[in-house]
């Protein structure tokens, strides 16, 4: 897939699911949850131990019925290791010069946590494809229109505090792609896996309705 043909993808998947999880075992049983409720988009943390040996596990199960993404890298030795797995693009918690290089070398798309227009402007600058507006719920949807007032040309994907509950407020305020973790997998931390697609398809179907309007 094409960078920008996978950045489209992303936009209309509507949400990123960000795995944390406390094994492998764990993380692979939450994205069958996940992918269960109908969110294809996947995104696995560096914080997950042997992180790099999921991506590469779940790339060859699920192919390109996936859109699977590393995320918490913080630089680009991290990055390059990911993209060698089977990530198809990367997401930091803050923007990193060298991860941005590495991915524009590749053509693989980069989505930075920003939470300045600052911040956001450098990673516009460097080539960002996403801006992931992080942590999100130190403001609440009306942070996307007072990002959008000075910065129209940026695509923002926030991701802290979304829910099944509030996603729709924030595609109506103009969120391209969600990124929601916690809410989304916390019934993984009991073996309630079930509720994990619940709550997936009760967040697939709140942006999918928040569109239509």
């Amino acid at each position: 897939m094409k960078k920008y043909e996978l950045i489209q993808a992303l936009i209309e998947a509507g949400a990123v699911s960000v795995i944390r999880a406390e094994n492998k075992a764990q993380g692979l049983k939450i994205v069958e949850a996940v992918r269960a409720g109908g969110i294809t988009a996947i995104e696995i943390t560096m914080t997950v131990p042997h992180a790099d040996e999921i991506i590469r596990e779940l790339s060859e199960v699920f192919g390109a019925d996936v859109l699977l993404g590393a995320g918490t890298v913080l630089d680009a030795e991290t990055a390059r290791a990911c993209i060698l797995a089977g990530a198809q693009y990367i997401v930091g918690p803050s923007f990193d010069e060298g991860c941005a290089h590495l991915c524009n070398r590749y053509a693989v798309p980069y989505i930075p946590g920003v939470m300045t227009p600052q911040e956001a402007v450098r990673a516009l600058e460097f080539g960002a494809d996403i801006l992931k507006l992080f942590p999100a719920e130190l403001f609440g949807p009306k942070i996307i229109s007072a990002f959008k007032g000075p910065l129209p040309q940026g695509t923002y994907m926030p991701t802290g505090g979304i829910t099944a509950e509030n996603a729709a407020e924030w595609i109506k305020a103009g969120a391209a792609v969600l990124g929601i973790g916690g809410a989304l997998t916390k019934g993984a931390k009991t073996g309630d896996f079930e509720s994990v697609t619940r709550t997936a398809r009760q967040l697939k179907e709140a942006v999918t309705a928040a569109r239509r309007i």
